[in-house]
């Protein structure tokens, strides 16, 4: 049986005092999500599925995101920015292989638009301000990126950033870079779906599941309780 978010973080924060861990002693607390304007500048809903791929810091976190959002039909994580060759966990950790951690998002554009997406990737999965870490992870494979599938998404999310940018709704200025031309790789099966099936492990309670609760309040709209999750043949991987 699959347990509530906010049941996940008491269990979680129980754990850990039980444990004997001082509250002091801590991680921090994911930032908080802000409520941001829609893109000016958005794709036309035209097909019936297409593909968004985009980093924000560790994968786990973000492909849970995702997987609350309606119209989303999968998310799946992995990198890109790299070569195939170095599409591991253990050789992007490094830091030197030119990926990222990243969730490919395959949507029903007639349901949500890939500048929607944009506006729950900037707001609540992710700090845009943040150059090359997330949170407590540190290095250029936790750097905030979009990676476009095409020359129109790269178009919505360049004019996105701008629009941000000017009307300062961060306090600093926007660090995600546009990476066209990279292909996407899925990760090891061990990462997929990990925020759903670890929601008491601490790195996911104070890092990860603020971000489901912030979606749940800044876009009601499209929250679902019940996320899409990785195929069981993918885990297999």
């Amino acid at each position: 049986m699959r347990i509530s978010i906010k049941s996940a973080r008491r269990l979680g924060v129980a754990a850990l005092l039980l444990a004997g861990v001082a509250a002091a002693a801590l991680p921090s607390l994911a930032e908080e999500g802000i409520a941001i304007p829609a893109p000016v500048l958005d794709e036309p809903a035209a097909g019936a599925r297409e593909t968004a791929v985009l980093a924000g810091g560790c994968f786990w976190g973000v492909q849970g995101v995702f997987q609350h959002v309606a119209g989303v039909e999968n998310a799946v994580s992995g990198y890109a920015g790299g070569d195939a060759s170095t599409a591991h966990y253990r050789v992007v950790g490094s830091g030197g292989t030119g990926h990222a951690e990243s969730v490919q998002v395959t949507f029903d554009p007639q349901k949500i638009s890939y500048g929607k997406l944009l506006q729950v990737y900037f707001s609540v999965a992710h700090d845009p301000t943040q150059l090359n870490f997330q949170g407590p992870d540190t290095g250029t494979q936790y750097r905030s990126a979009i990676f476009p599938q095409d020359a129109a998404q790269a178009k919505v999310a360049k004019a996105y950033i701008e629009q941000l940018d000017k009307a300062k709704v961060f306090d600093a200025k926007i660090v995600t870079t546009i990476e066209p031309g990279k292909s996407f790789y899925p990760a090891e099966g061990y990462h997929q779906n990990y925020l759903t099936l670890n929601p008491t492990a601490p790195y996911i309670v104070y890092n990860d599941l603020p971000k489901i609760e912030h979606l749940q309040r800044i876009f009601p709209e499209l929250y679902r309780d019940q996320p899409t999750l990785v195929a069981e043949a993918m885990l297999a991987n």
